[in-house]
């Protein structure tokens, strides 16, 4: 039984480059893993590394068809992490509103 993924989780796997122009390249739809690996300047098992580090923290699902692995994007590990940030976003809407209204009246 696995366990459950966090926001920390999601914030780790997606602060190496790598790990997000992987991302970037699955928005366009699944891809094979040699598919994906083209262009990268390491090797296809570097590159499979990267990929298992988003497969444990679910911002990808691995769909094996014969002897190829097929990647695609789950959102919801991201969904989760846009619901915390969005927080954030308003607490500092708020105060830099409230900084220009006190600065706007100097």
């Amino acid at each position: 039984m696995g366990r459950r993924s966090s926001t920390a989780d999601t914030f780790a796997a997606l602060a190496d480059p790598t790990r997000r122009a992987l991302l970037d390249r699955l928005r366009a739809g699944s891809a094979p893993v040699n598919d994906l690996a083209e262009g990268f300047r390491m090797s296809r098992p570097a590159v499979s590394k990267h990929l298992r580090v988003l497969r444990e923290a679910r911002l990808v699902a691995e769909q094996r068809t014969g002897r190829q692995r097929v990647y695609q994007i789950t959102p919801g590990p991201m969904l989760e992490m846009l619901r915390w940030l969005e927080g954030y976003r308003q607490f500092w809407q708020l105060n830099l509103g409230s900084l220009k209204a006190h600065l706007e009246k100097k």
